[in-house]
This record gives structure tokens, C-alpha cells and sequence, in this order.
């Protein structure tokens, strides 16, 4: 299975990312392997869809970014 997740910062901020092990990955954020992520550690799950395969986990994980910032983000996350 393929996964696309957002996660939030303690601090500020959300990512966008994807992968077919979402567990390690976290953790990977949460350690600081991740130079994007390393700053705003720690970081929690706030959405996450799973995908069947790769191609459209990408396709959706371009999706969701292409929202970011915007209503159709806030909605995705039920942020008033």
C-alpha cells in the first residue's frame, strides 16, 4: 500500500509527503533525516489516505500540494 500523509509541526507549518511505509517515515521526520522537516520536530499526523499503488498515490500527493495554503486545504483538514 501507498500512503499520502500531511503532518503538522509543533511549532507552525504542514508537510505533504508520500510513501509505502508511513510508520517509518514519521519516524524519519521526527528524528531529523528529513532536511525539509529536521526543524520543526516533533510532528503529528493530521491526514493521511492510502492508495493501492504508487502512481496514484503521487498523482493525489501533487494534488493535495497544489491546495496548500488555500480553502480547499483548510477544508481537506477541517480547518476553520
Amino acid at each position: 500500500m501507498w500512503y499520502v500523509y500531511v503532518i503538522k509541526g509543533i511549532n507552525s507549518g504542514h508537510y505533504i509527503g508520500c510513501s509505502n511505509n508511513f510508520q517509518r517515515r514519521l519516524s524519519e521526520h521526527n528524528h531529523g533525516y528529513s532536511l525539509a522537516t529536521k526543524n520543526n520536530i516533533p510532528w503529528i499526523l493530521v491526514h493521511l489516505e492510502e492508495f493501492n499503488n504508487q502512481k496514484d498515490a503521487y498523482f493525489r500527493e501533487k494534488q493535495i500540494k497544489s491546495y496548500k495554503g488555500g480553502s480547499a486545504f483548510k477544508k481537506l483538514l477541517n480547518i476553520k
